[in-house]
């Protein structure tokens, strides 16, 4: 039997009311963090943070690949657009905020940190509660 998993996005677990699907543990990937995002159109919410200190995460970085729609990677003072073809990584201690416009944005996002073995935050796994969200 081959060792494969194939799965469709829709067919995830996820978190948020969808904002966020549990690929990696739908998958069984264990070596890297990665999750699919749906973010609605003209959506500001999306948590500005950094990966610099902070438990599991501490010294992530971060890669987005866009599947479909548009955003704006927002790092520091600089912006950049994200669209499918366009692929971008964002170091452990930049912060970061993915903002939509008039249309939805899907995209992966993947993470590991470097020269560590990743170790997947309890609130990733399949039927985990969703992570308390501060306002």
């Amino acid at each position: 039997m081959a060792d494969v998993t194939v799965k469709r996005i829709e067919e995830m677990d996820s978190i948020f009311d969808g904002l966020m699907v549990r690929a990696r543990a739908e998958l069984g990937v264990s070596a890297f963090g990665m999750q699919v995002m749906n973010l609605p159109p003209n959506w500001t919410d999306y948590p500005e943070h950094t990966h610099a200190g902070i438990g599991a995460n501490d010294g992530q970085e971060e890669v987005y690949v866009p599947l479909a729609g548009r955003a704006t990677l927002v790092a520091g003072e600089e912006r950049f657009d994200l669209e499918p073809g366009v692929i971008a990584r964002v170091g452990p201690g930049q912060l970061r905020k993915i903002v939509t416009g008039a249309e939805p944005m899907r995209i992966l996002a993947i993470g590991g940190m470097p020269g560590k073995a990743y170790d997947a935050p309890p609130f990733t796994e399949v039927g985990a509660p969703a992570p308390a969200v501060s306002v």
